[in-house]
């Protein structure tokens, strides 16, 4: 009885350690698939910080030295065109006109004084022509003193909406304080900036792109409903960042949008000759993006990529790889550096048309 329970002990470590090593066997021969990346031509849907600002937004400042008489609007109020805002004090501007209309009242009468004498030959024609450049002296002080009354009546240069108001009735306004500010929000503009080679690929491709649309990401994550178009950019390039500037118009008929906030510009760029790789053959260490790159003999050797962008399952890679490379598909938990594998080539288009990206 002995005997046999000792047989079959034996028996089972055998079966134990012959499934191990068919295990290990198994494990050994495992094939992993490889590719290579995809070169393609793409569109992408790139996310701009942006600064949003009024189609026109101007500082309200006095004129005129004086204390504020009166403030005829409030903070966030809409004004058309024309509209009063604020009156300074004006007596002394009134004074100062009616001073000047006795003056050309006066020069009036010399100068019909002086007509007729120089018609009667009693004094000479310059007399008349003195009293003339007299009148018109006069007539250029009436005006300029117009013209300072006028400034103490402030109206809207054009429709918008009045922002903060720093001063209060009665307060002393000098020449130059500040009133208030003025936004016209009926559109509005964006101003983003671009890297130079997504500014290259913009310009130089525009076939690709089909059009100048953009979409505006507000601050709480939803889509402006309305589309904005690309007006214009700037002449020259930011030498410390390396981007131009971008500005983009929208229309904003619910007044939603007011000058200051922030949010992103949503533009489509074309990718030409980009390196397409999927997701799934990556891993991270410490914010750095590796792939496995599989040598002529089957070794794997782990290697540093840049991503340049990440679509839907898949990234394009600005640097670390070249189209004749070969990585690992999969697997890439299960080997290490110098590891030698078995592999089978998957074609890199099947690969990727499999996925979530569509070529154009």
């Amino acid at each position: 009885m002995k005997r046999v329970s000792i047989t079959l002990i034996f028996s089972t470590l055998l079966m134990i350690l012959s499934c191990k090593d068919k295990k290990e066997e198994k494990e050994e021969t495992a094939i992993y698939p490889v590719t290579s990346p995809l070169k393609m031509d793409t569109m992408i849907d790139k996310e701009f910080v942006s600064q949003i600002a009024s189609e026109k937004n101007i500082e309200i400042r006095a004129m005129e030295k004086g204390f504020l008489e009166k403030t005829y609007v409030d903070e966030g109020q809409y004004v058309k065109a024309g509209q009063v805002l604020f009156k300074i004090m004006p007596q002394i501007y009134q004074a100062d006109v009616l001073k000047s209309k006795a003056q050309v009242a006066q020069a009036e009468i010399d100068l019909k004084n002086a007509v007729t004498l120089a018609s009667g030959n009693v004094v000479s024609i310059n007399e008349k022509r003195m009293a003339k450049a007299k009148l018109d002296a006069a007539k250029a002080d009436l005006n300029l003193a117009q013209t300072h009354l006028s400034f103490t009546t402030i109206k809207a240069p054009f429709s918008g909406i009045i922002n903060k108001l720093p001063l209060k009735v009665g307060s002393l306004v000098d020449e130059g304080d500040l009133l208030t500010s003025l936004s016209d929000n009926s559109e509005i503009h964006v101003y983003f900036n671009v890297s130079e080679p997504e500014y290259i690929n913009y310009q130089t491709h525009s076939a690709e792109r089909g059009n100048n649309l953009v979409s505006l990401i507000l601050a709480n994550g939803e889509t402006f409903p309305e589309k904005g178009i690309i007006q214009t950019m700037d002449g020259e390039f930011d030498n410390k960042t390396g981007n131009i500037a971008f500005r983009a118009k929208f229309a904003n008929p619910n007044q939603l949008l007011r000058n200051g906030q922030t949010g992103k510009i949503r533009m489509t760029l074309p990718l030409k000759n980009a390196l397409i790789i999927p997701q799934k053959a990556t891993y991270e260490i410490q914010d750095q993006t590796y792939v496995f790159v599989v040598d002529k003999n089957g070794v794997v050797k782990s290697k540093n990529i840049k991503i340049a962008y990440a679509l839907p399952d898949v990234y394009v890679v600005s640097e670390g790889l070249s189209s004749n490379d070969k990585f690992l598909l999969e697997g890439v938990q299960k080997v290490k550096d110098d590891q030698k594998v078995e592999t089978k080539f998957q074609d890199p288009k099947k690969v990727v048309n499999s996925l979530k990206l569509q070529a154009n």
